[in-house]
């Protein structure tokens, strides 16, 4: 069974918006915004509606650079992520019951508190290289444990 989902990055002059994950799945991780499309809707207005709820603010130029899969050692559930690298938006950035984001610059991005998935696509997603891949955990990190990958296949694509 796959679960398409969203996941928006918020880059701009050497930084980057990440937020903490308040409650449910990764809580206590930094994480770009995003979640899972609604039925009925198109996966690039879920990714601009889950950055509106999360982070309080509206993107104006986006463009979809990646497309993951991850999914878990126990479980047949398939997540498929759509990543977009968000450029420019409106508002300003404000904490919601799920997130609190916060800026980083590019050269201190705190991968030991995010998906150690991270590590390996966040270079092309910056560079602005398309990429696809699949990562295969061993389970969910909680606040106390950061999931282990088993297998990972990561490859930059001309088109997605």
């Amino acid at each position: 069974m796959k679960k398409i989902m969203t996941l928006c990055m918020v880059c701009g002059e050497g930084k980057i918006l990440l937020g903490l994950k308040k409650r449910g799945f990764a809580e206590g991780s930094w994480n770009g915004f995003g979640g899972k499309v609604e039925e009925g809707e198109s996966i690039e207005v879920a990714a601009l509606r889950e950055v509106e709820e999360e982070a309080g603010i509206v993107p104006t130029a986006m463009q979809k650079v990646g497309i993951l899969e991850f999914s878990f050692e126990s479980d047949p559930k398939v997540f498929e992520v759509h990543i977009f690298k968000v450029s420019s938006f409106t508002g300003e950035p404000s904490e919601s019951e799920e997130m609190r984001p916060e800026w980083f610059d590019l050269r201190e991005i705190p991968f030991s508190q995010m998906w150690s998935s991270d590590e390996y696509w966040f270079p092309l997603m910056l560079a602005d290289k398309l990429f696809s891949g699949s990562f295969l955990f061993d389970r969910p990190s909680t606040a106390d444990y950061s999931a282990k990958i088993l297998s990972h296949d990561l490859k930059e694509v001309s088109a997605l």
